[in-house]
């Protein structure tokens, strides 16, 4: 049916495409002999690319010349590439292209590389849709959107860069790319759309970055290989069917932000041997850890309020940790009667009679009070990690033992520019947080690295970059306290509110200076070092 879907959506781009094979402004050579079909755009000062045939390679113009007029050319149209999708080996996409439509390079099977120039904002729906051939993916920082299905079935992509500009990963993005193994998303990313990566199956790690709120229905449906996934601790709703038949999963740690789990999410994850949910998690949906032939143990917290029908079908379950103080009603199909007839329920104190008189908890056979000698508890939470800056390097150290650190560095002069001046800032703001199996992941911790200047003086320097000596300087935020480390002794540190209060001011004693404030969390900051200004947000 897959097979028969895509040849009844290729013959429909194809027919579609044949009823305007003459709607195209004007057809020149580039410099290799290939017929290059373009339109007018932008009230005819630009070009678009509306078709090429009949070549295997293509090297799109940054402009063209016709009756003595130049016009760039700044956009790949819909469907451009269909008609060689079956010949297309190679392209070259100029610094001048802008944008590439929807369907572009859609089926072009030979193609096994693109480079986008860091002039492409936007990539179309189903752009690269079926490009098997394709084995790695950079996307530059210029790009803010992509569209659904935009690398649908490209199986020979092994890597693929997503770039801090973008803000979701849409529908169905990289569904059945076979050969994709790792994924790590930005910090930019919100969102993980329904689809995104679902059949991936050679995908073994996911890491996501704190900004991701929401993983979409399906997102990552059937990635067999997935053997571990680590949530940001943003992340509030887990979609329905995500984690669908990820057969290897064999731990998952949800973090504070999470309340909610969709049904079937954890569908036949028989990799999974327990669960502990975070404070936070409210609903459990139907069906959401059916199937989950390894699962032995399972805890509640008490801010859980319903649990769906055949949520737990797990033939291994051994007891359940419910730290629920008022039992609600479950329906009786939410455990195996293997489960109710043989596992121990574990209460808190004092509940027992009301576990006794509740419909679905009531029929369990074994009910005590506690958690047990060898129930889990509530699962410790990683230590929050600590960053410090030296001979340039970043160290992040956790002093939970075996913790991994997560970071993400965000420097806003990493992008292009058109301006003929540029104002460099060199900061760098950092953020980082722990991990580690069965534990609860920690609270994140950020810094801002900059460099403050030690001789700023120029007098008499022209047409030439100015060497500037600078110092590094690390500044961190926490609890009311500004810390900055390396400044030179006597250096003149104030920090200011976003209104220009005063709100702490000190000299540096060249190591560590710290500065106490009345700031509040998520209050914005400004740190003034010498004539240096870095704007911060308490934590």
């Amino acid at each position: 049916m897959k097979q028969l879907g895509y040849f009844i959506l290729t013959t429909m781009l194809m027919s579609m495409a044949g009823s305007s094979v003459y709607a195209y402004d004007l057809v020149l050579k580039n410099d290799n002999g290939v017929s290059i079909y373009y339109n007018y755009i932008n009230n005819g000062t630009e070009l678009a690319v509306d078709k090429v045939t009949f070549a295997s390679v293509v090297n799109i113009p940054e402009s063209v010349t016709y009756m003595n007029r130049t016009r760039r050319v700044t956009s790949i149209g819909d469907s451009a590439f269909i008609y060689i999708s079956d010949r297309l080996k190679s392209v070259t996409i100029p610094n001048s292209v802008t944008s590439i439509g929807s369907y572009a390079f859609y089926g072009c099977s030979g193609l096994t590389s693109v480079t986008f120039p860091n002039s492409v904002t936007s990539i179309g729906s189903y752009a690269f849709y079926g490009c098997r051939g394709l084995t790695s993916v950079t996307i530059p920082n210029s790009v803010t959107s992509i569209g659904s299905y935009a690398f649908y079935g490209c199986r020979g992509l092994t890597s693929v860069t997503i770039p801090n500009s973008v803000t979701s990963i849409g529908e169905n993005m990289f569904e059945y790319c076979t050969g994709l193994t790792s994924v790590t998303i930005p910090n930019s990313v919100t969102s993980i759309g329904s689809y995104a990566f679902k059949d991936c199956d050679a995908l073994t790690s996911v890491i996501m970055s704190n900004s991701v709120t929401s993983i979409g229905s399906y997102a990552f449906k059937d990635c067999d290989a997935l053997t571990s996934v680590i949530m940001s601790n943003s992340v509030t709703s887990i979609g329905s069917y995500a984690f669908y038949g990820c057969s290897g999963l064999t731990s998952v740690t949800f973090p504070n932000s999470v309340t909610s789990i969709g049904s079937y999410a954890f569908y036949g994850c028989s990799g999974l041997t327990s669960v502990t949910f975070p404070n936070s998690v409210t609903s459990i949906g139907s069906y959401a850890f059916y199937g989950c032939s390894g699962l032995t143990s399972v805890t509640f917290p008490n801010s859980v309020t319903s649990i769906g029908n055949d949520a737990f079908i797990c033939s291994s379950i051994e007891y359940i940790v419910s730290l629920i103080e008022n039992p609600f009603v479950i329906e009786n199909s939410t455990f195996l009667k293997n489960t109710i007839y043989n596992a121990t329920l574990y209460v808190p104190i004092g509940t027992i009679d009301k576990y006794r008189e509740t419909m679905g908890w009531k029929d369990f056979l074994f009910i005590e009070e506690g958690t047990g000698g060898n129930a889990p508890t509530t699962p410790q939470k990683c230590e929050r990690p600590t960053i410090s800056y030296q001979n340039g390097k970043l160290t992040f150290n956790c002093e939970t033992e075996g913790a991994i650190c997560h970071s993400t560095i965000m420097d806003t002069d990493i992008k292009s520019y058109s301006d003929a001046e540029v104002q460099l800032s060199v900061t760098y703001s950092i953020s980082v947080y722990a991990t580690k199996a069965g534990f609860e992941n920690s609270d994140e911790s950020t810094a801002t690295l900059c460099w403050i200047d030690v001789d700023p003086k120029t007098e008499g320097i022209e047409n030439s970059i100015v060497q500037v000596r600078a110092n590094p300087v690390l500044i961190q935020a926490h609890n009311g306290l500004i810390t900055v480390t390396d400044t030179d002794d006597g250096t003149n540190i104030a920090a200011y509110s976003i209104s220009g209060r005063i709100v702490a001011s000190k000299h540096s004693n060249g190591s560590e200076t710290t500065l106490f404030t009345d700031l509040k969390r998520g209050e914005v900051a400004i740190i003034k070092i010498n004539e240096k200004s870095v704007k911060i947000v308490m934590q």
